[in-house]
């Protein structure tokens, strides 16, 4: 198949909170346009998701996430005729069947248990090419008995830990991000709150974290990523909108301190060594974040402004007294690995 005639088909869970699924496809869509200049590429997105209007690839709105939506994605796949689809978190079996029944290649990307299980059903694993489960193994957990024993008994999909994607160092881009908010390297706490906007239960996290931020900006210069509400720069704090994943990258590198939730920036953080202190903002990230805490890799803190601050100060006190700890590399930056794996599957 020659790249100009190449089609793939991105289709995240989307829709008014949260951006994980989005973030990784949106990843992997930016690092392949230059490796692959004749690929086509499109996204399925709920058109209540806050990042649907600046989506830089061609995509299809749908009142909804797409998997509440088989005929649609059903009849987008029929029509654009993709030769590859990702999943990420999404579908139906319905929606599986079509691509897999119209010849394309089928990755499915699971980031919960309840994901991990219908991806490992008798009647999907025979739809899915690769089956892609978005954490480390020590998070995620190594396949069951029972998960390899229908691996064994079905020959299929191939299964693979993606820790989390990120793109290569830029010196240059990480001097201009460094410009942009006067920052230095090394000396400055970076807060990502992430989420893409409140999760339920956790409505007040944006305020909550944005407080710990003032407070740690007392002690320390900090930068803020993704507030919302009508923050403003003040001493020793700065406010940034939502950055482009490259640019995040660069100011986690060069960050003394990383303060996230327990998703993705959590694992990029410890993908570039950094320290790190996470607050849950879902319900499925406590249990992460404590094997992070377990493995001696990141310090968790409840949703509380005191309580992240606190966290925050102790660690930068612990490592002005005694130096830097020397980091175990436990996090892996798998964009290589997957991006090597799609332009497999799309010859």
């Amino acid at each position: 198949m020659s790249q100009s005639s190449a089609r793939l088909l991105f289709i995240p869970v989307s829709g008014p909170r949260g951006m994980g699924e989005y973030a990784r496809c949106l990843a992997l869509a930016t690092a392949l346009e230059p490796r692959m200049p004749g690929l086509e590429m499109r996204f399925v997105l709920s058109r209540d998701a806050p990042y649907a209007a600046d989506t830089p690839f061609a995509v299809t709105l749908l009142p909804a996430s797409p998997t509440f939506h088989p005929q649609e994605v059903r009849a987008l796949i029929g029509e654009f005729r993709p030769h590859l689809v990702v999943f990420d978190n999404a579908g139906r079996t319905s929606q599986l069947r079509a691509a897999h029944g119209s010849g394309a290649r089928v990755v499915y990307v699971s980031s919960r248990s309840r994901q991990r299980r219908r991806a490992f059903r008798l009647r999907w694993m025979p739809l899915i090419d690769e089956h892609w489960i978005a954490y480390p193994e020590f998070i995620a957990g190594a396949p069951t008995l029972l998960e390899r024993a229908k691996l064994r008994l079905l020959g299929r999909p191939r299964i693979r830990f993606i820790d989390t994607l990120l793109p290569g160092a830029d010196p240059a881009r990480a001097a201009r991000s460094l410009e942009r908010f006067s920052l230095a390297p090394g000396e400055y706490v970076l807060i990502v709150p992430g989420g893409g906007s409140a999760h339920r239960g956790a409505e007040d996290a944006p305020a909550i974290v944005a407080a710990a931020a003032r407070g740690i900006a007392r002690r320390t210069p900090v930068l803020l990523v993704g507030a919302t509400g009508a923050l403003s720069d003040g001493p020793g704090l700065r406010i940034a909108p939502r950055l482009p994943l490259e640019d995040l990258c660069e100011l986690i590198r060069a960050a003394r301190l990383v303060v996230s939730n327990g998703g993705d920036t959590l694992l990029q953080a410890l993908a570039c060594e950094r320290p790190c202190v996470a607050a849950p903002i879902a319900h499925d990230q406590a249990a992460r974040i404590e094997r992070c805490v377990r493995a001696g890799l990141a310090v968790g803190a409840p949703l509380e402004a005191a309580a992240i601050e606190s966290a925050v100060l102790r660690l930068l006190e612990n490592e002005a007294a005694h130096g830097a700890r020397p980091r175990r590399q436990a996090v892996r930056n798998c964009l290589e690995e997957a991006l090597g794996a799609l332009e497999a599957l799309l010859v």
